[in-house]
């Protein structure tokens, strides 16, 4: 299930516990509603703190990925290979050292 969905249902199920347990007492239905919001706001900082966690977790991947994919496809739109911060590898700056550049020259080897 996802932690979005936890979290709701976990924030709902806190509300009507918090309001059957306030049924008894002789207040008005409004005054009733308002303390049972209060009471499961409190109550689900501390009882449902891994299941926001987790939520919270879950958005934050999200605008990652979302940020990820927006840069590619800037990059894409203005004609570049690569993303921006990244730089291609080019003909000028090779990788590992040709074997010209690894062997000894003629001079040396006399």
């Amino acid at each position: 299930m996802s932690p979005a969905v936890k979290y709701t249902l976990g924030r709902i199920g806190l509300f009507v516990a918090a309001f059957l347990v306030l049924l008894p007492f002789p207040l008005s239905i409004f005054l009733k509603l308002v303390l049972a919001i209060l009471v499961s706001a409190v109550l689900s900082w501390f009882v449902l703190r891994g299941w926001r966690e987790q939520y919270s977790l879950q958005l934050q991947n999200a605008v990652e990925r979302r940020k990820t994919e927006k840069s590619k496809l800037r990059s894409a739109l203005a004609g570049e290979d690569e993303p921006a911060g990244t730089k291609p590898a080019t003909q000028d700056e090779p990788d590992h050292p040709t074997d010209a550049e690894q062997s000894p020259t003629n001079s040396e080897q006399r």
